[in-house]
C-alpha cells in the first residue's frame, strides 16, 4: 500500500478512538464469557486470599504457596489471553479452546510469574530498603529500582499479546516487548493508563466486568492494530515513521467492527 504521508499531520492518530471502541463492541459482544473467565480467575485469588493467613504460622509455607499461587494465576493469564486472541480477531471460542491455550501458553505464563515473583519482592524489599538508608547512594539505587520497575512493567504489559500473536520463544517475546516500548512509548503509556481506568472501572463489580479478562482483551486489540503500522512501514520502506496514515489503515478494520446504536447494543435481534 503507498500513500502520500506529505499532508498529514505528525500527531494524527485515530488508532485510540477506534480501539476503545472495537474493544467495547468486541467485549460487549462476548460479554458472558468474559465474566467466566473472569470469575475462574477471582476463584483462584479468593482461595489466595484465603488459605494464606492460615500459614502465617510457617512463613516458609506461606511463602512457598504464596509463589505457586502466583505462578498459577500467570499459567491462567496466559491461557486466557491466547484464548481472547480470537475475539480481537472476530472470532468466537469455547471451553475447549481454552484447554487448548492452556497446554499451549503455560510455559510462557509461568516463566512471567517467575518475573513477577522476583520482581514483588525486589519491589517490597529493595526500594524500602535503599530508601531508608536516607543517604544520596540510597536514594540513587532506590529511584533506579523504582523507575527500572515502570519501564518494566510498560514493556511487560504486552508480553501476553506478543505471545499470542508474534513469538513463542521466551527471550524473543522479552526482546519484541521492549523494543515495542522504546519505538512507541506514548502508545504504551496511554495503553497502560487505558488498563488502569479498566481495572479502576472494575473495582466496583468486584473484577467480574470488565476485570482481567477485559484488561486482556483491550492490550490484545492495542497491540493488534499497532502491527498495523509495522505492515504499512515494511511496503513503505521510506515513509516517515512519524506520519502514519492511520485513517487509511484502519478502513477494512472500521468496516468490519461498525457502528451501533444504544439500540443496537442492547437489542440486537431488532436490527
Amino acid at each position: 500500500m503507498t500513500v502520500d504521508t506529505k499532508n498529514i499531520p505528525a500527531y494524527s492518530n485515530p488508532m485510540f478512538g477506534f480501539l476503545i471502541k472495537k474493544s467495547f463492541y468486541d467485549l460487549w459482544d462476548n460479554i458472558f464469557k468474559v465474566v467466566l473467565v473472569n470469575l475462574v480467575f477471582l476463584a483462584f485469588l479468593t482461595a489466595l486470599i484465603l488459605i494464606l493467613p492460615l500459614l502465617e504460622s510457617v512463613p516458609l509455607l506461606a511463602l512457598v504457596f504464596l509463589g505457586l499461587s502466583m505462578l498459577w494465576c500467570f499459567v491462567y493469564l496466559a491461557a486466557a489471553a491466547l484464548t481472547l486472541k480470537a475475539v480481537s480477531d472476530y472470532r468466537s471460542f469455547g471451553l475447549a479452546d481454552f484447554f487448548k491455550s492452556l497446554k499451549a501458553a503455560w510455559p510462557a505464563g509461568l516463566l512471567l510469574g517467575i518475573i513477577f515473583f522476583l520482581g514483588f519482592h525486589l519491589v517490597t524489599l529493595g526500594i524500602p530498603f535503599y530508601f531508608n538508608l536516607g543517604s544520596f547512594t540510597g536514594l540513587l539505587l532506590g529511584s533506579f529500582l523504582f523507575w527500572t520497575l515502570l519501564i518494566g512493567i510498560l514493556a511487560l504489559q504486552f508480553y501476553f499479546p506478543i505471545r499470542s500473536r508474534l513469538d513463542t520463544k521466551f527471550a524473543k517475546i522479552i526482546k519484541k516487548c521492549f523494543l515495542i516500548l522504546f519505538d512507541n512509548s506514548f502508545f504504551c503509556i496511554m495503553s497502560g493508563i487505558i488498563s488502569l481506568v479498566i481495572l479502576a472501572l472494575s473495582l466496583p463489580l468486584f473484577l467480574l466486568l470488565p476485570g482481567p479478562g477485559g484488561i486482556l482483551l483491550f492490550l490484545d486489540e492495542a497491540l493488534r492494530i499497532r502491527l498495523l503500522k509495522y505492515d504499512w512501514l515494511e511496503a513503505n520502506p521510506g515513509a516517515d515513521r512519524r506520519k502514519i496514515p492511520w485513517d487509511v489503515l484502519l478502513v477494512d478494520e472500521r468496516e468490519k467492527t461498525g457502528n451501533r446504536t444504544l439500540k443496537s447494543l442492547i437489542f440486537p435481534w431488532k436490527d
